[in-house]
């Protein structure tokens, strides 16, 4: 998918991404999204992503996001405590340890984007 194109995230119907178990510590959230953009050389995806309230572990990607709706509290190991909401403009860094507390089913549009041989770019 090369194309130019607009997305009205709020409505963007998700497919289920069904996390591992072990990255679960506690509630019962559930992820879905859809990739709506993707370089031929598959280095640059951009996309619309969404979880519900519970609390989950992830090893991060090089990503910018803008989150549209819902809260949370990501805690990067070794690093800073980031509060996003409505608005907010977060980026995490490829290998950045991170708890999620989501706090309301939170929406995002994110751009993920990998450098050459996979090295990140940000």
């Amino acid at each position: 998918m090369t194309h130019s194109l607009v997305v009205h995230v709020p409505d963007t119907e998700l497919e289920p991404e069904p996390l591992s178990p072990a990255q679960i510590l506690s509630g019962t959230p559930e992820v879905t999204g859809k990739v709506v953009w993707e370089s031929v050389d598959g280095r640059r995806l951009r996309g619309v992503w969404q979880i519900t309230p519970g609390i989950v572990t992830d090893t991060e990607e090089d990503e910018m996001f803008v989150v549209l709706s819902g809260s949370a509290t990501i805690e990067v190991e070794g690093g800073p405590t980031l509060t996003v909401g409505p608005g907010d403009l977060a980026v995490l860094h490829k290998g950045d340890r991170t708890t999620w507390t989501v706090h309301e089913t939170l929406r995002k549009a994110y751009a993920i984007d990998l450098g050459e041989g996979g090295t990140p770019s940000f």
